[in-house]
């Protein structure tokens, strides 16, 4: 089954909480803080494979997370990092947010796109220990690794794409000139879904893909256009393929324009793509008012015209390759936000946003007087003070850092 478009979620290990810990070994006195941090969480990466076909295997199991690094310990024992997650997708996938932008296109063999952040693992009691601050009591929790969910969307890396109308003879070229087994019957919308097929021809090796029959008005996604069409996009080269049988009557001529027209309106940078224009199934063609038009046929039932086919389609491919090579590692990354942010929630409460500042209040206890002395050191120097006052916070105001919470009140 090929499966083109789906969605994923994403959730990285979360990081491991430090550890507050005390030497307490026989002939020392007062022994000082000796609390391990803790593991920092794995990753989850999207990694474009060229094993993997379509995108089956999120559509049923969507969810995929890395593990969560262990506990910080007493005598200075550090908690494991956790393990990363390299999740494999298909050559060619197109990573969007909700929302619909692009955040990734990984359309290169090994691509790797970082879709959730491990959480980093809390610090020990041991890291806070300062001329001030002798016996820290208070350690960092872990931070939580990210989460989300993405659309994912499979455009097919080609170099040839078959266009034509329903039952025009794609699916019998493709199974003739490579390896490929699609569906052939004589019966429009036999195929329903793309195929890839190798083509090694003399020296030549490029690969063909078979898109579903085209309708008039697939741009405007009638007859699931826009589903097939985005599979031309990559495509170096073209292979319209006219119907000299068709059943409806339209002439070569008329099929060409047609399918130009559909092809440009859906994107118009495929107006200037090499292609190559052919009649095909001329077996069973009764008209010979294509011979006119001068077209060159061919028929995939009886290899009639094959040789030369491929022929023309190795030139086009190496042209293609030459003038235009594909980019390597094409990857968008999503901004990455920095400092303070601090919004105004429904409720009326403050919320203030940065990894820094949630990372300031996650201490294992910050009713213990040097641990609110600390958060609010940090806090401080962070600038969420000033942010907070030019957002218009005033004294009694609910506010929210992370999973903290406190009325604000203006230091005087």
């Amino acid at each position: 089954m090929f499966v083109d478009e789906c969605q994923i979620h994403v959730k990285g290990g979360d990081g491991g909480a430090g550890a507050v810990s005390f030497r307490r070994e026989a002939h020392v006195s007062r022994g000082g803080p000796d609390g391990g941090d803790g593991g920092r969480g794995g990753d989850v990466w999207l990694v474009a494979d060229h094993n993997v076909a379509s995108l089956l295997s999120f559509k049923d199991h969507p969810y995929r997370s890395a593990t969560s690094g262990a506990h910080g310990q007493g005598k200075g024992k550090h908690g494991r990092n956790g393990t990363d997650s390299d999740v494999p997708v298909a050559l060619g996938t197109v990573v969007r947010d909700l929302e619909g932008a692009v955040v990734a296109d990984l359309n290169e063999g090994g691509a790797r796109w970082l879709a959730a952040r491990g959480g980093r693992g809390g610090r020990g009691n041991a890291r806070f220990l300062s001329n001030r601050r002798r016996a820290p009591n208070f350690a960092e929790q872990g931070e939580l690794g990210e989460e989300a969910w993405y659309d994912l969307e499979l455009k097919l890396m080609a170099d040839v794409a078959l266009v034509g109308f329903p039952n025009s003879g794609k699916s019998t070229l493709i199974s003739r000139i490579s390896a490929a087994k699609p569906k052939v019957a004589n019966y429009p919308f036999t195929t329903l879904e793309p195929h890839l097929g190798v083509v090694r021809f003399k020296v030549h090796e490029f690969v063909v893909a078979d898109i579903p029959g085209l309708v008039e008005g697939a741009s405007e996604g009638k007859g699931l256009g826009h589903r097939f069409l985005r599979h031309i996009e990559r495509a170096r080269v073209l292979l319209v393929l006219v119907d000299l049988a068709a059943d409806d009557g339209r002439s070569p001529e008329e099929q060409e324009r047609l399918l130009s027209v559909e092809l440009e309106r859906y994107e118009p940078e495929l107006a200037d793509r090499p292609r190559l224009v052919v009649g095909s199934r001329a077996d069973i063609a009764t008209d010979a008012s294509w011979a006119r038009s001068g077209l060159p046929t061919i028929s995939a039932l009886t290899g009639d015209g094959l040789p030369w086919l491929l022929g023309q389609l190795a030139r086009l491919v190496d042209e293609a390759r030459a003038s235009q090579p594909r980019p390597r590692r094409l990857v968008v990354h999503r901004p990455v936000p920095t400092g303070v942010v601090v919004e105004r929630a429904g409720d009326g409460s403050l919320v203030v946003k940065g990894r820094q500042a949630e990372r300031a209040v996650a201490l294992s206890d910050l009713t213990d007087a040097g641990a609110l002395a600390y958060a609010q050191e940090r806090l401080h120097r962070l600038g969420v003070d000033r942010a907070l006052a030019r957002a218009g916070a005033r004294q009694g105001d609910r506010v929210r850092i992370g999973r903290f919470e406190f009325d604000w009140e203006p230091d005087l």
